[in-house]
């Protein structure tokens, strides 16, 4: 999959923690349960980089910025790392370029695994009450009902999960090759 370790693994350590942080903000964008203990976990190994941010850098609205320029600072890291690693020279608008699509596509890489896992809920656990379960439903639940509005149900079938994995591998494969 890679040719080099190093790079495997610069891209193993930071991509975890973007998972991380990408978490964080869609947990206070969809609204999540604040007091679910893996809200919890993610808000406390977090919370050391994002509240001195804070301080400089206020929120939009419900757009917690603070967590976001983290993201793209992660993600730039990478893409820095990876170039040094390789020996490759690129511009500074290529540098901004990956950051973005990078951190885009692994915030469509969360969304993904997010709907993959709600599905395979609802047919397994459906109505589980465990905090992982509920707090993958409080993630997907604005993207169903945002497609539900256009797709409705057939018969007590619900076609949403198709076409919004069909969208966010459509533009994961836009965005590939631009992603480190």
């Amino acid at each position: 999959m890679y040719s080099d370790p190093f790079v495997m693994l610069v891209k193993v350590i930071f991509n975890l923690f973007l998972f991380v942080v990408l978490l964080r903000l869609v947990l206070q964008l969809t609204r999540a349960d604040f007091y679910n203990p893996i809200s919890q976990s993610i808000v406390k190994v977090t919370s050391p980089i994002v509240l001195p941010l804070r301080k400089v850098i206020p929120s939009i609205g419900r757009l917690d910025t603070a967590s976001l320029v983290l993201a793209f600072s992660v993600q730039l890291l990478t893409v820095v790392f990876v170039v040094l690693i390789k020996g490759a020279v690129i511009s500074p608008a290529s540098y901004a370029i990956y950051t973005f699509a990078g951190t885009l596509y692994h915030l469509l890489d969360l969304y993904f695994w997010a709907m993959l896992i709600s599905v395979i809920l609802s047919w397994v656990a459906p109505g589980a009450n465990h905090p992982g379960a509920l707090l993958v439903g409080q993630i997907t639940a604005p993207l169903y009902r945002t497609c539900q509005r256009v797709i409705p149900t057939i018969g007590g079938l619900d076609l949403s999960p198709i076409f919004i994995f069909l969208a966010i591998s459509f533009l994961k494969q836009v965005l590939a090759p631009y992603s480190i």
